[in-house]
């Protein structure tokens, strides 16, 4: 099966990421999101995305008008009956992703393959909410999604041979990210090891051994990191990170998985990170660093 037309529901920092670098590989995207503003928000912030890579010299002007004239806005779910994937990025709830794959089930073909981008939620668990759990696999992408060259493809206790061969050469071949094969389990491989770190990053800050700004240098500049494990976290989002610890801690039962209370207190405080210009660092409009 060839994968020219997908669906991505939800259009939040991963939704658009995500969108922005299917449409830039030549694939027709329809971007589905809760309201007109936020889909209309969505679309402003790919398009300053692609100007930013455009004033960079990474795309042409042209071809930042192709990506733009590929990704189409859908109001309603409807509009991704002839899709022959669709994404689903909304936020890490697992109600709330089961009413999409439930809503998702009801209007797609049934050759339509499900994918989520779930980070440690159970694909199998949402896969039992429609009539086709060997077509749902999970497609975890990474901040930022167009840099990224890695995509963990992640197998229920359903998915069957051929949709994980056909995702697999889609991932490979069409995009040209490196897959990695993982079975389900909370946080799969890259959350669960980065969920450790950054939350380890905060207890050294919580405990005064040195400052954020330290922290970064250290792992930045002595192991290579492109950004250090605080700017990573607000990048990420605070709230996604304490998720993301809280259902790794439930499941796993591990200390190690027990969120920072430092961690708990920002999100407290309305301090996401990125999204509200204000983390364990400071923002613009445009996410860059002040």
């Amino acid at each position: 099966m060839q994968l020219t037309k997908i669906g991505v529901v939800g259009a939040g920092t991963m939704g658009q990421g995500i969108a922005e670098m299917l449409a830039t590989k030549g694939i027709d995207v329809y971007l589905l999101e809760k309201t007109p503003d936020q889909l209309e928000h969505a679309w402003e912030m790919i398009e300053l995305s692609l100007e930013k890579r455009l004033e960079k010299w990474a795309i042409t002007e042209a071809e930042k008008k192709s990506a733009l004239g590929r990704i189409h806005k859908a109001h309603a779910v409807e509009q991704l009956t002839g899709c022959e994937m669709v994404i689903e990025t909304v936020s890490e709830d697992l109600e709330t992703k089961k009413d999409v794959f439930r809503k998702l089930d009801a209007v797609c073909s049934e050759e339509t393959i499900f994918a989520s981008n779930t980070s440690t939620l159970s694909l199998t668990e949402l896969a039992g909410e429609t009539r086709r759990p060997e077509r749902v696999i999970g497609l975890h992408f990474l901040y930022p999604v167009h840099k990224i060259h890695l995509v963990e493809i992640v197998r229920g206790l359903k998915t069957s041979t051929e949709t994980y061969e056909t995702v697999r050469r889609f991932v490979e071949l069409t995009i040209q990210k490196k897959g990695i094969m993982v079975y389900e389990s909370p946080g799969f491989v890259t959350t669960r090891l980065i969920c450790t770190l950054i939350n380890e990053a905060m207890h050294t800050l919580s405990e005064g051994v040195a400052s954020a700004e330290d922290i970064d240098s250290a792992m930045r500049i002595g192991y290579d990191f492109r950004f250090g494990p605080l700017e990573m976290a607000d990048r990420f989002g605070l709230d996604a990170i304490l998720a993301a610890m809280e259902r790794m801690f439930r499941e796993y039962g591990d200390l190690k998985y027990r969120p920072s209370f430092i961690l708990k207190q920002m999100v407290r405080a309305g301090h996401l990170g990125v999204k509200t210009g204000e983390g364990f660092f400071r923002y613009d409009k445009d996410g860059d660093r002040i």
